[in-house]
């Protein structure tokens, strides 16, 4: 009962109460992506007019940046006409985050968000309400992808989760969010336990958190022989999910993992639907571009830099910001009949590739999915390069570990990086969490 009147009754009136119209925009969403592809992509391309158009106007920063390149947004008639504008780059922000401001709003009407700083440049961004607004439902489209809905109660791995103190915040809790929380800042078999018998207690329909801390309940699901935890949709977001524990969750959940990618900065920008065969983009408000090198377009199926403009948020406009992450776009048309494009998948951050001796790249996350996939033994690994001669692999020793373990491991990684590059093992008894409850697996510090 209270599952459909959170849905039917309580979103609807607090949208009212709030003076939002996140619910009209999601159902403005789960239209628009049936639309034909070629449909979505002329409206994408006239948001991004649109979108040039309110940066050049009302951000100091932007004006300056056309005005020195000499362009104005007339100028751009074309996808290659928009790469003559520089990409926006961390730095950049960090630099000169007034300037991005809006100049129709003030910092203080704004809401602040912080990024994590994972690749050693923190930052202070800043939304409009109407963006969050659009954010969250394009966040509730995708995860009603999965098969969780509105008033669907929910338990959730995440870092520092929010705890209800005043009134109105736990007749939220209770109506409208229906989340109950494990803390994955304090993930041991204790907490792991109480979570069990609180889902017991609760009875949640989907699993939602981040994709490692996932696996890491899943594992202590199934070696305590737990068989009754059936969530009806799992969603795993905020870092890669690796190819092996995307198999482990499923096996213990008896569920399809749906593997969801977005950033502080802009959102939602891909998520996979219920075919499970790449990721939809979200097209409807981010223009997407995967740059190679020289920042030209990579052919699908190549691997790219990804490059968003956020068509959203007015408070702080963002043209080809440089997220930092890897991806691989796709010209696939999915099965599901979705108009929305499609991204192969990630190769992790920037920071997450590792160097050769020669300055060749490699996908540090790749290497650890390979290298967990085919050696015996190994429970978890981090490959840290400190320098570009050293690379440290922090190894947890799985069950089936034996002498030939650590030499086998040496050899995967000399064939990959040569003889010239030192590999030293440590051996921890678990990989640490970054400030933020997440873990990176690769780390270029070079």
């Amino acid at each position: 009962m209270i599952e459909t009147l959170s849905r039917t009754v309580f979103h609807p009136l607090w949208d009212i109460k709030d003076n939002s119209n996140k619910l009209n925009h999601v159902k403005a969403l789960e239209k628009s992506q049936w639309l034909p592809a070629e449909t979505l992509k002329a409206i994408q391309w006239k948001k991004l007019k649109d979108t040039i158009e309110y940066a050049h106007q009302h951000s100091p920063y932007y004006r300056k940046l056309f005005n020195t390149i000499g362009l104005t947004p007339d100028d751009i008639k074309t996808p290659e006409d928009y790469l003559r504008i520089p990409v926006t780059t961390k730095l950049d922000i960090r630099n000169n985050t007034d300037q991005f401001i809006s100049e129709e709003y003030t910092k203080e009407s704004l809401v602040l968000a912080k990024t994590g700083g994972s690749t050693g440049v923190s930052l202070n961004l800043y939304f409009d309400e109407a963006c969050q607004e659009q954010r969250n439902a394009a966040a509730i489209r995708s995860d009603r992808w999965a098969g969780w809905n509105l008033g669907h109660k929910r338990a959730a791995l995440w870092g520092n989760p929010p705890t209800p103190t005043t009134f109105k915040q736990k007749v939220r809790h209770h109506l409208l969010d229906r989340t109950i929380y494990l803390d994955t800042m304090a993930l041991n078999n204790d907490s792991m336990g109480a979570f069990v018998a609180q889902w017991h207690e609760e009875k949640p329909k989907s699993l939602f958190g981040h994709a490692h801390s996932i696996y890491m309940f899943a594992k202590y699901v199934s070696a305590n022989n737990i068989k009754d935890l059936r969530p009806q949709a799992i969603v795993a977001t905020s870092m890669m999910l690796l190819d092996h524990e995307r198999v482990l969750i499923e096996s213990v959940f008896e569920c399809k993992v749906t593997n969801r990618y977005g950033c502080e900065e802009v959102g939602l920008i891909g998520c996979e639907c219920e075919q499970h065969n790449g990721m939809h983009l979200n097209t409807d408000h981010l223009y997407i571009e995967f740059l190679d090198d020289d920042n030209q377009p990579v052919p699908p199926g190549k691997p790219g830099k990804i490059i968003l403009t956020d068509f959203n948020n007015k408070g702080m406009p963002l043209l080809r910001y440089q997220v930092e992450d890897i991806g691989i776009p796709s010209d696939r048309k999915c099965n599901c009949g979705r108009g929305l494009p499609l991204m192969e998948g990630l190769q992790g951050r920037v920071a997450d590739f590792l160097k050769g001796p020669n300055g060749s790249l490699v996908a540090g996350i790749s290497l650890v999915e390979r290298t967990l996939t085919d050696i015996k033994g190994l429970e978890q690994i981090q490959l840290v390069q400190p320098e570009l001669n050293r690379i440290e692999i922090n190894r947890v020793k799985g069950v089936d570990y034996d002498e030939n373990t650590d030499p086998l491991l040496l050899k995967e990684l000399n064939s990959v990086f040569g003889p010239h590059i030192e590999c030293i093992i440590n051996d921890v008894t678990e990989i640490a969490q970054e400030n933020n409850g997440k873990y990176r697996f690769s780390i270029c510090k070079v």
